[in-house]
């Protein structure tokens, strides 16, 4: 079944179409929720917020890890022999872990320095993620 993915004219385009989605649900909702807790759109609740965003976070995260885990399986030697992926791999893994983090403190509930600094290094974290995928073609 991978094999075929690879080879069908239009099947894995459309996994890449998947897995941009999913990203930008990921970075889009982040985003926000950065925004409302560096006190942009103040008016809006935040926990409601962050439910509904972490909610479209947590979609995107499942529609790109299922559709990148399907394009890995087309070429997984190619992949893992590429350092750029390595470097993917691991950001993915920092932002796990930061994202943990995050909410075992109750940052949400904060909103402090420390929250605002988590949050941008997430998105940091998210950009350097995006730029990797888009590299490993290149490298």
């Amino acid at each position: 079944m991978l094999a075929a993915l690879g080879a069908h004219p239009w099947a894995y385009p459309m996994l890449e179409v998947g897995h941009l989605i999913g990203v930008a649900l990921i970075l889009g909702n982040l985003v926000m929720l950065e925004l409302r807790v560096f006190g942009w759109a103040s008016a809006l609740p935040i926990e409601p917020l962050a439910r509904l965003s972490l909610g479209l976070v947590g979609l995107g995260f499942g529609l790109a890890a299922m559709t990148g885990l399907l394009m890995f399986g087309t070429q997984p030697g190619e992949l893992l022999a590429n350092r750029v992926f390595a470097i993917k791999m691991v950001l993915i893994m920092l932002a796990g872990c930061n994202a943990g983090w995050f909410h075992a403190r109750r940052s949400l509930q904060r909103q402090d320095a420390t929250a605002r600094v988590s949050m941008l290094l997430s998105s940091m974290i998210w950009i350097l993620i995006i730029t990797c995928g888009r590299w490993i073609a290149y490298v």
